[in-house]
């Protein structure tokens, strides 16, 4: 193409941009799910989503950056499901941070089961070298959220965070909803070692 084709279809490629990616992104999901990111290939992805292998390097670097944005826009969604939760706990005049954590905690393992298939690809293990770095600063990152709920309970932290990111694994692969439920009033038990320990009044 010369570059004067080049410059006349280019503002058409824009405005078709972000519809191009869009089907991109699909099209992975659908190739990653079903084949696993190990064997899923760039040409599957372009086949799946009819584009070009130059417009996948348009949009992404490769097959990596694909899984990567894909994963990037579920913790988004999950972290938008999640905020939404506890806001509305607050608002409705919540006060103790365990309820407000397991209203979070509802919201986010909902959404799991909502997205299973791409839930459990993340959990799966089969991911670009190096995602396994990925998840786990998630999971600090997701600790030090709740660490601002429970303040100067960094031992309760620990274990509610554990706890859940446990259960996701389970929930996910089991697909058993009535398994939300029990997790979340088990964890919803959990208090702090000094008012667990601490004597009865009655």
């Amino acid at each position: 193409m010369s570059e004067v084709e080049h410059a006349v279809t280019q503002p058409r490629t824009s405005e078709r941009g972000a519809a191009t990616r869009s089907s991109l992104l699909a099209a992975a999901r659908e190739v990653f799910v079903s084949k696993g990111f190990a064997e899923a290939g760039v040409t599957d992805v372009v086949a799946r989503a009819d584009a070009s292998v130059g417009s996948l390097y348009h949009h992404f670097s490769g097959k990596a950056d694909l899984y990567l944005t894909l994963w990037e826009e579920w913790q988004a969604r999950q972290a938008q499901r999640t905020k939404q939760a506890a806001r509305t706990a607050r608002a409705a005049g919540e006060g103790d941070p365990m309820r407000v954590f397991i209203d979070a905690a509802r919201a986010y393992l909902e959404g799991c089961l909502e997205e299973r298939e791409l839930a459990a690809l993340f959990l799966r293990g089969d991911g670009p070298p190096g995602f396994e770095v990925v998840m786990r600063d998630r999971l600090r990152t997701w600790a030090q959220r709740n660490a601002a709920l429970f303040e100067d309970e960094p031992a309760l932290v620990v274990v509610v965070t554990g706890a859940l990111a446990a259960a996701v694994s389970e929930i996910v692969f089991s697909g058993d909803r009535a398994m939300v439920d029990d997790v979340l009033a088990i964890i919803g038990q959990i208090r702090p070692a000094a008012s667990a320990t601490a004597p009865s009044s009655g």
